[in-house]
């Protein structure tokens, strides 16, 4: 996952709205969004480490993970940071944020978005800090939470304007946001270690390249009266949609 808006008390009918990007290599195999009989939860699977990018179970627990971008990386072998999410959605403990603690140094850089629908939490293992999500809309992509790189800035006024201008929340207008292919001008650019060229490539909220884009786009909706609805379309390499689906929980 690359990158993530999340909306919160910001709808009358809607007091969560996320929307979500996964961005990989298109050689990456990839099971698309499912109900896994072990674990018990509903994800798209990452066939080459077995992981997630983003989840959630039937008693309204979510997680997704974004990959922090901090080059060079360490040579040593780590874990696939997929496990998180899976771990996220079946852990028991209280205070999930000190397992992650513990066991953060095992992988690359992350950011793991956790918790209920109702109180979502973002951890970021680089900094080592933990920050419920407050009221308003929050953007996590591969640094900070709520950085000011120009997709989550963009990402974010976009989003709040599909939500303030439209009494009835379109599904749709939140797919067309998640689409966008507007790169950042290059003296906006974020430095992390990428090549101008990969910079420049990434600084979209909606990839497209033959090797390299935005696989699966997923909406995710609470009403106030507790009902969630999943919408997930996934992506060729050209960046047309060839699967569309919809779940509810």
């Amino acid at each position: 996952m690359c990158i993530l808006f999340i909306a919160i008390e910001q709808h009358p009918k809607y007091p969560l709205i996320i929307c979500a990007n996964r961005d990989e290599f298109h050689q990456r195999a990839t099971q698309a969004m499912h109900v896994w009989q072990h674990p018990k939860i509903l994800a798209g699977r990452d066939l080459q480490a077995g992981g997630t990018w983003l989840g959630l179970t039937s008693k309204g627990k979510f997680s997704a993970l974004t990959n922090f971008r901090k080059l060079p990386l360490s040579e040593e072998t780590k874990k696939s940071r997929g496990d998180l999410v899976l771990q996220a959605l079946t852990s028991t403990e209280k205070n999930f944020s000190n397992e992650l603690a513990q066991q953060a140094s095992e992988y690359h850089g992350f950011n793991l978005i956790y918790g209920s629908l109702n109180q979502l939490y973002c951890y970021d293992s680089v900094n080592n800090q933990c920050h419920q999500l407050s009221k308003g809309v929050h953007s996590i992509c591969n640094g900070a939470l709520d950085d000011i790189w120009p997709k989550m800035a963009g990402g974010e006024k976009l989003l709040s304007d599909a939500i303030h201008l439209q009494e009835n929340l379109s599904i749709d207008a939140l797919f067309d946001l998640m689409s966008n292919e507007k790169q950042a001008l290059p003296h906006l650019l974020p430095e992390t270690g990428l090549t101008d060229e990969w910079e420049q490539l990434l600084s979209a909220i909606f990839i497209v390249s033959p090797t390299y884009g935005t696989r699966t786009t997923s909406i995710i909706t609470q009403d106030i009266e507790g009902n969630v609805e999943i919408y997930d379309r996934s992506y060729a390499p050209s960046g047309q949609c060839v699967a569309k689906q919809q779940f509810q929980l």
